[in-house]
C-alpha cells in the first residue's frame, strides 16, 4: 500500500508527499527529520489517501500539487478550514 499525504504547516501552506509507512514517515516529518519540512514545524497531517499502485501514487500526489489539486484540496476540507 502507498499513501499519498498532505500536510499543513505553521504558516498554513501545503506539503505533499508520498510514502510507503505513512505512521514512520509522519514520525520523521514531527521529528524535524525531513529536509523540506523541519523548518516549517509544527505540521499537521491534514489529509491522505491509499493506493495499491506505487505509480498511481506518485500520479496522485503530482496532481494534489498542482493549482486544480489545491483546489480540489480545499473543496474537499471546506469543513476544516471554516473551523480554523
Amino acid at each position: 500500500m502507498f499513501y499519498v499525504y498532505v500536510l499543513l504547516d505553521r504558516n498554513g501552506n501545503f506539503y505533499t508527499g508520498c510514502c510507503s509507512d505513512l505512521k514512520s514517515r509522519y514520525q520523521q516529518h514531527q521529528k524535524g527529520k525531513v529536509f523540506a519540512t523541519k523548518n516549517k514545524l509544527p505540521i499537521k497531517l491534514i489529509y491522505y489517501e491509499a493506493c495499491i499502485n506505487k505509480y498511481d501514487a506518485f500520479k496522485r500526489e503530482k496532481y494534489l500539487k498542482s493549482g486544480p489539486g489545491k483546489k480540489y484540496l480545499r473543496n474537499r476540507l471546506k469543513i476544516f478550514f471554516k473551523k480554523r
